[in-house]
């Protein structure tokens, strides 16, 4: 239907275009289809809508585009694609700094008793003690020499076990016992004596007095013949902790040593050194008992 055209051959009025496009209806009784007029407005204003929806549409998808990009950029880098301002990662955030510092119980264990503090005074070296305490079985061994362990002997009257200067020197210095061990090999034997005191201050001190002249009486029997009463031997000073130890060495069939006596020299040493081992056990042995209580 149309409404208002002009006379035959005359294009109509086309709504799409500029009036200067339109056709020239002239001067004649010309007058415009009001009513395709309006149908044109109409349809223009709900094409604007359209588009004006249109375009909302895409901008609010533009939109929830660019806020899906910045997502999946922050939770790749920890930083998002528009930023207004950067936010901290998360290792960049500060601890807790109001929580209490954890705290430890001390692991360390205590240091070790010190053997030497037992064997040192008389108070604290309460262990029992004799010649078989300290020397005990019946023969010693050193490497592949073997010594038979013969009589003992044990005394409160340090002076009757020694002679020469050795007397003195015990006496002056207080000694309260006096233990003594023959071991014998092959025509050799050595008589140990260990001399007991208060205080190591004490066994120092008659070590220091003793002399070349400070020696210990010989202790034969069970099969050892008397030895050291007139011949020549070698005989040893020493002390550890509260003990001064000495040995006198030498043949049995009285014959004199002399330097080149080996075998009376190594008999002397290796029982000395036996001596000393024995009275650093007993303070071993009364320390790991004090640890361990």
């Amino acid at each position: 239907m149309s409404y208002g055209q002009g006379g035959q051959g005359e294009p109509p009025w086309d709504p799409w275009k500029p009036g200067s496009q339109q056709p020239d209806w002239g001067s004649g009784n010309r007058t415009p289809d009001w009513a395709a007029l309006a149908e044109a407005s109409e349809t223009r204003n709900r094409h604007r809508r359209l588009l004006v929806i249109g375009g909302s549409a895409i901008a609010t998808l533009a939109v929830g585009a660019a806020v899906a990009v910045a997502v999946v950029s922050a939770n790749g880098d920890n930083t998002a694609s528009n930023q207004s301002g950067k936010l901290p990662s998360t290792t960049a955030l500060p601890s807790d700094t109001t929580a209490p510092a954890p705290s430890f119980a001390p692991t360390s264990a205590p240091p070790p008793l010190d053997p030497m503090d037992f064997i040192s005074s008389a108070k604290k070296d309460t262990a029992p003690l004799s010649p078989d305490i300290l020397f005990p079985g019946s023969q010693l061994t050193v490497g592949d020499r073997v010594y038979r362990k013969g009589p003992t002997a044990s005394t409160t009257k340090c002076a009757t076990g020694v002679q020469r200067t050795l007397p003195k020197v015990l006496t002056d210095n207080g000694c309260t016992r006096l233990l003594r061990v023959t071991y014998s090999k092959d025509g050799v034997a050595v008589t140990v004596g260990v001399a007991v005191f208060d205080t190591k201050a004490q066994a120092d001190k008659a070590k220091a007095q003793a002399d070349s002249k400070s020696i210990i009486t010989s202790l034969p029997g069970q099969g050892v013949a008397t030895f050291c009463r007139t011949a020549v031997c070698r005989s040893t000073t020493n002390s550890v902790g509260r003990y001064a130890y000495f040995t006198l060495a030498g043949f049995t069939n009285g014959k004199d040593a002399t330097a080149k006596s080996a075998e009376v020299f190594s008999t002397g040493d290796d029982l000395a050194e036996f001596a000393f081992r024995q009275i650093r056990r007993r303070g071993e042995a009364q320390a790991s008992s004090a640890a361990n209580q």
